[in-house]
């Protein structure tokens, strides 16, 4: 049993270790190859976000607009009964 686990365990570093030119970026359910700065850049923050709170940096802009929409639904309701 310990043979075949690390048999896996080196078969995963050697072929990790040839995608040196390569960012292999994790976001999600997907998997990017990018060359990229940018791209690199925001899926590094977004891995640390995850990491941080659970959610990634789309999630949390889609929660913030979405709670932005419902005050400025009840704010223009508000304004049209008071009217």
């Amino acid at each position: 049993m310990i043979k075949l686990k690390l048999t896996i365990l080196f078969i995963i570093f050697i072929t990790v270790s040839g995608c040196s030119e390569f960012a292999l970026i994790a976001s999600g359910s997907s998997v990017a190859i990018s060359h990229n700065s940018y791209v690199r850049a925001y899926n590094g923050l977004d891995v640390m976000t995850i990491m941080h709170s659970e959610k990634s940096i789309k999630r949390h802009i889609y929660d913030k607009g979405k709670e932005h929409v419902q005050t400025l639904t009840r704010v223009v309701n508000n304004s049209k009964i008071r009217h």
